[in-house]
């Protein structure tokens, strides 16, 4: 997959809530991410070596951060960065060291190389918080571009009477 780097000096517009993931509109990308905790959200940029530019999403409506960058173009790799309460008892385990894929996505980029830095806690020490960066050991989501060119692909002109619908189970 063709990664696109990040934009020195990025603008960052409000953008919009709705849909949630990020949005290429031909012009830029619309992020957003829903979370009911977090007190901040930083969206992570990353260029095709791996550096990381880090951008404090700036709006928040309904629970769901946002924001519109312009020029970020499909293949641009991202993740998201959450700030916000470490309470494991009460399922809260809100660790901006650890960089999240989008819940949203519609593309990732890369495998997890399996280290402790990983995980949200130290090992064998569960109510432990473990402040390792884990950008390097994780996959990216990427920006795709939702358009496709069909060509001279056009839908069957057939009437609807002579059609033939069948339902058929995939798993077989």
């Amino acid at each position: 997959m063709t990664k696109a780097a990040p934009i020195a000096g990025t603008e960052v517009w409000p953008g919009k809530a709705y849909p949630l993931g990020a949005s290429y509109d031909g012009f830029g990308t619309n992020f957003a991410v829903f979370s009911e905790v977090a007190e901040r959200v930083e969206l992570c940029l990353f260029d095709t070596e791996g550096a990381e530019t880090r951008i404090a999403m700036p709006e928040v409506d309904g629970f769901v951060w946002h924001c519109y960058l312009p020029n970020i173009e499909p293949g641009q790799c991202y993740g998201y960065r959450v700030h916000g309460p470490h309470d494991p008892a009460q399922g809260q385990r809100c660790n901006p060291n650890k960089l999240l894929l989008d819940p949203y996505a519609k593309a990732i980029d890369g495998h997890f190389d399996w280290d402790q830095s990983l995980f949200g806690y130290n090992f064998g020490e569960p109510d432990s918080r473990n402040d390792d960066d884990s950008a390097a050991q994780m996959p990216k989501s990427v920006v795709i571009n939702p358009y496709f060119d069909w060509g001279v692909d056009r839908p069957p002109q057939r009437e609807y009477a002579d059609s033939v619908i069948y339902e058929a189970h995939v798993k077989g």
